[in-house]
């Protein structure tokens, strides 16, 4: 079985975005804000020209096609999110204990978690907006891998350990993941 010479992906930007790429850093920038990505460590080629980015690989092994699929879902996210937006919308459950959320500058404080006097922090990654209103907790941001991390990161803050799971349901749950504001 032979090998093809080439494999090569087109993508087509939008015309509010405008991307750069020096060495293998590629800038995306759109209406809402600007994303970097170092894809040095990926043994493709990636090009810019005019409104489409191609991304190519020469006698491609398995590895290297599956690379260029990656790459580029990764390249069409960070349009999407200097385009769109990312929002994680969390759920807090409490049956036990009244937990109370509140946000800081970089972190998220959650008090009172099964009646601790303690309260839990988690740092917010990157340039990622956490609001609260009532029992939600809404993140939203530019970069897919900063907001959802975020997100996980609230989400595994109040996992229940050392418990029976069935009878304390209490924590703070992801519950939609959206595209836009």
């Amino acid at each position: 079985m032979t090998r093809s010479l080439v494999e090569e992906r087109v993508f087509e930007l939008p015309t509010a975005v405008n991307v750069g790429l020096e060495g293998k850093v590629l800038t995306v920038r759109g209406p809402l804000g600007e994303v970097k990505r170092d894809f040095s460590s990926v043994p493709i080629g990636i090009e810019v020209k005019g409104n489409h980015v191609t991304v190519k690989s020469f006698w491609p092994r398995r590895k290297e096609k599956a690379l260029i699929g990656t790459t580029m879902t990764h390249i069409k996210n960070m349009v999407k999110g200097t385009t769109e937006g990312y929002v994680y919308k969390l759920r807090v459950v409490s049956s036990h204990f009244p937990v109370t959320v509140k946000t800081q500058p970089g972190k998220v404080i959650i008090e009172n978690f099964l009646g601790e006097k303690k309260p839990r922090v988690v740092r917010t990654i990157g340039d990622v907006k956490v609001t609260v209103k009532g029992d939600e907790i809404i993140v939203q941001g530019i970069n897919i891998e900063e907001t959802s991390q975020t997100a996980a990161n609230i989400e595994n803050a109040t996992k229940i350990r050392k418990k029976d799971t069935r009878v304390f349901l209490d924590g703070i749950f992801i519950h939609q993941k959206t595209v836009g504001k």
